[in-house]
C-alpha cells in the first residue's frame, strides 16, 4: 500500500502539454522554432570553430565567447528537441529522470552563461581602463580559472534544485503547461510546503544573475566613462564598438530572462504569452549571440568570411 501511495505521489512520467491555447498551431510553431536551433548549432559551432583554428583569437575575449558559445550549444540542446517532439508527434510524456536533468542543465547552464557575461564585461573595463596590464591581468591561466570557477558555481549552486524537486510529492497533476520542464513549473504541482524551495531559489538567483547583472551594470558605467573621457574621437568610437555587441547581447539575454523569471513568481500573464517568452529565453540568445558577434567583432567576421570562401568587400 505505502508502495503504491509512493508511486502515485512520485511519478515515473510527467506529461508536458506544449504551448496551452495554441495546440492547433502547434506544427506552425514548430517552423521557426527548427529554423532557430538550426541557426544556432550552424553560429555556435561555426564560432567554436572558428576561435579554436585561430591562434590569434586565443585572446580572453574571444575565450570567453567560446565558453558562451558552448553554454548556448547545450542549453537550446536540452531543450529544442524535446520541444519539436512535443510539436510534430505529440510525444508529450518525459521521464521524471529527463525532466530534473533538464532542470538542472537549462538553470545551472543559464547562470553560467550569465557568469560569462560578467567575465566578458571585467575583460573589456580592463581592456578600456587599465589597457597596460590588461594581458597581465587576464593571463590564459587567469581565464581558465574564472570559467572553471562559473561553470562551479552553476552547478554547485543549481545541483540541490533537482534533488529538492525528486522528493516532493505531486498529488494535484503530472501534467506541465509548458513546453520543457521547469523549476517553478514542477514546484506549482507540489502538494506540500514549498517556501523553504521557493525562497532557496529567489536567493540564488539574487546571488548569480541578479548580482551579475548589477556588477555588469556597474563595469559599463565606469568603461563608458572613461571611454568619454578620451581625448581622441576615433579612440572613443572604437571603444564604443567594441563594447557594442557584449551590450546587444546581455539585452538579449537578461530581458527574457528577467521577464520569465518574475512573471512565473510575481505576475499573472496570460500562460500562452509566458512559455512563449520562456521560450524565447532559451531560443533567442543561443542564435542571436554568434550573428551580433560575427557582425559586429571584425577579427571573428574577417575569420568566418575566410573559412566560408567569401572574400571581404
Amino acid at each position: 500500500m505505502a508502495t503504491s501511495n509512493w508511486t502515485t505521489l512520485h511519478p515515473s512520467t510527467f506529461i508536458l502539454l506544449g504551448i496551452p491555447g495554441l495546440e492547433a498551431a502547434h506544427v506552425w510553431i514548430s517552423i521557426p522554432f527548427c529554423f532557430i536551433y538550426i541557426l544556432s548549432l550552424l553560429g555556435n559551432g561555426l564560432l567554436l570553430a572558428v576561435i579554436k583554428t585561430e591562434p590569434s583569437l586565443h585572446e580572453p575575449m574571444y575565450l570567453f565567447f567560446s565558453m558562451l558559445a558552448l553554454a548556448d550549444l547545450v542549453i537550446s540542446t536540452t531543450t529544442l528537441p524535446k520541444t519539436l517532439c512535443i510539436f510534430w508527434f505529440r510525444d508529450q510524456a518525459i521521464h521524471t529522470s529527463a525532466c530534473l536533468a533538464q532542470i538542472f542543465l537549462i538553470h545551472s547552464l543559464t547562470t553560467m552563461e550569465s557568469g560569462f557575461m560578467l567575465a566578458m564585461a571585467f575583460d573589456r573595463y580592463v581592456a578600456i581602463c587599465n589597457p597596460l596590464r590588461h594581458s597581465a591581468i587576464l593571463t590564459n591561466r587567469v581565464v581558465a580559472k574564472i570559467g572553471l570557477g562559473v561553470v562551479m558555481r552553476g552547478a554547485v549552486l543549481l545541483g540541490p534544485h533537482p534533488f529538492l524537486l525528486k522528493q516532493l510529492p505531486y498529488c494535484r497533476t503530472h501534467v506541465i503547461s509548458h513546453t520543457y520542464c521547469e523549476f517553478m513549473a514542477l514546484v506549482k504541482l507540489a502538494c506540500a510546503d514549498t517556501t523553504v524551495m521557493r525562497a532557496y531559489s529567489l536567493l540564488v538567483a539574487f546571488l548569480t544573475a541578479g548580482l551579475d547583472f548589477i556588477l555588469v551594470v556597474l563595469s559599463y558605467i565606469l568603461i563608458l566613462r572613461a571611454v568619454f573621457s578620451l581625448p581622441s574621437k576615433d579612440a572613443r568610437h572604437k571603444s564604443l564598438s567594441t563594447c557594442g555587441s557584449h551590450i546587444c547581447v546581455m539585452l538579449v539575454f537578461y530581458t527574457p530572462a528577467f521577464f520569465s523569471f518574475l512573471s512565473h513568481r510575481f505576475g499573472h500573464v496570460a500562460p500562452h504569452i509566458h512559455i512563449l517568452i520562456a521560450n524565447m529565453y532559451v531560443l533567442f540568445p543561443p542564435m542571436l549571440n554568434p550573428i551580433i558577434y560575427g557582425v559586429r567583432t571584425p577579427r571573428i567576421r574577417q575569420r568566418v568570411l575566410h573559412v566560408l570562401g567569401i572574400k571581404p568587400s
